[in-house]
C-alpha cells in the first residue's frame, strides 16, 4: 500500500504538521506500506476556479498547479487526512483541495485524524459527509486528539509519554485506524484490479 498523509492546515503556527508526523511514524510500522507526507502548503491552489465540476467535465484542463496536486494524489492507494477543527468543521484548505479532485480518490480508502478542543469530532463528521462525493470510502475508525495538539505532540511528531501509555488512548486508536486503512486498501486494490 502506498499511503499519503495529507497535512490539512496551511496557517502560520499550525500544529497539524506535528500530528501528521506522528501519523506517518505509526503508518511506517505497517507491513508492505510506503508512506508519503503531502503538505497542502506546497500547493498554491486558488479557490476552485473551474467552470464545471471536475467529475463532470470530460474536456477538463486543470491549471498547472491543480494538475501537480492531482498527479501526486493519483500515485496513492490510500489516504489519511489530518485536519484541525476550525469553527466546528474541517479547514477550508482541505475543502478547496478536495473540490479539485475528480477520480483520484475513487474506490480508495481514507482514514481521518483530527485535533482540537473536542478532538476535532465535528471536523471528522463533516468530512464523512463530503468524501463519498469523491467516490471514496472512509474507514470506520477515526483518531481524535483531544486538547492542544502543540502540548501533546512535540515538533518531531512524538506523542507525550503519558498519552502514549494510555491503554485506550490516541496511540492505540491510531494504530487500529491505520490497520483498518491497510485492510480496506488491500481489499479495494484487489477489487479494482479485477475491473
Amino acid at each position: 500500500m502506498k499511503v499519503q498523509i495529507v497535512i490539512g492546515s496551511t496557517r502560520p503556527g499550525r500544529v497539524t504538521d506535528r500530528v501528521a508526523k506522528w501519523v506517518a511514524a505509526e503508518a511506517r510500522n505497517l507491513s508492505d506500506t510506503e508512506v508519503e507526507v503531502v503538505d497542502l502548503a506546497d500547493y498554491q491552489l486558488p479557490f476552485l476556479d473551474e467552470p464545471i465540476s471536475p467529475q463532470f467535465n470530460p474536456n477538463r484542463k486543470p491549471s498547472p498547479e491543480a494538475q501537480k496536486w492531482l498527479d501526486v494524489l493519483a500515485k496513492a492507494d490510500a489516504y489519511v487526512l489530518v485536519t484541525p477543527e476550525y469553527n466546528r468543521s474541517y479547514s477550508a484548505v482541505i475543502k478547496n483541495a478536495l473540490d479539485y479532485i475528480d477520480f483520484q480518490f475513487a474506490k480508495k480508502p481514507v482514514a481521518l485524524v483530527s485535533h482540537g478542543s473536542t478532538g476535532g469530532a465535528q471536523a471528522i463528521a463533516h468530512l464523512r459527509d463530503v468524501l463519498p462525493g469523491l467516490q471514496s470510502v472512509t474507514t470506520p475508525r477515526a483518531t481524535f486528539l483531544i486538547g492542544r495538539a502543540g502540548e501533546l505532540i512535540d515538533e518531531s511528531g512524538n506523542l507525550s509519554q503519558e498519552l502514549k501509555s494510555q491503554p485506550y488512548g490516541p496511540q492505540t486508536t491510531l494504530k487500529a485506524a491505520l490497520e483498518d486503512l491497510k485492510w480496506y486498501s488491500d481489499a479495494l486494490a484487489a477489487a479494482r484490479a479485477k475491473q
